[in-house]
């Protein structure tokens, strides 16, 4: 067999080879529909989350009010890819010591994107729904004091 007829073959079994590898996906890219800035009504008045990509595989978050011209931050956020899971990791104000903590993807699809930590005292499950390309409902619950509890925060996308 001539040497350039032992290349094709060989150029043609890695490409078959090549499509028969399972590819690592990025489960990052389903959370991408959250960048941009976010706003919820409520009772103390407006709460805004900002949502911005910081790498191929994570995206940063911000959860704050605005107060007489200052930003009061409540909590930051990483959404992470690793490996082949995605974590939701905020650190909130004045809670776990501002320490991280990690919600692992408990659904593997783009909407909802749902975190879950057993672990966690509350909430133990944090969801996005994505309603339309400009408004979402975050869900944090879980069992607080022995009973079922649920957070709902409806948010429209103002930028």
């Amino acid at each position: 067999m001539k040497t350039g007829m032992k290349l094709f073959i060989v150029a043609v079994g890695l490409v078959i080879l090549g499509a028969w590898t399972p590819k690592q996906t990025n489960d990052i890219d389903k959370a991408a529909w959250l960048i941009g800035t976010w706003e919820n009504f409520t009772e103390r008045g407006k709460i805004y989350e900002t949502w911005s990509k910081e790498s191929n595989n994570g995206l940063s978050g911000i959860n704050y009010s605005i107060k007489n011209r200052d930003t009061v931050v409540f909590e930051n956020i990483q959404l992470v890819q690793e490996k082949n899971i995605l974590f939701y990791i905020p650190i909130v104000k004045n809670q776990n010591d501002a320490l991280p903590v990690r919600f692992a993807n408990k659904i593997n699809t783009e909407n909802p994107l749902v975190f879950e930590n057993k672990q966690h005292d509350f909430p133990q499950v944090i969801a996005y729904t994505k309603i339309n390309a400009d408004s979402l409902v975050a869900e944090i619950s879980g069992i607080r004091n022995g009973q079922k509890q649920k957070q709902t925060f409806p948010m429209k996308k103002i930028n």
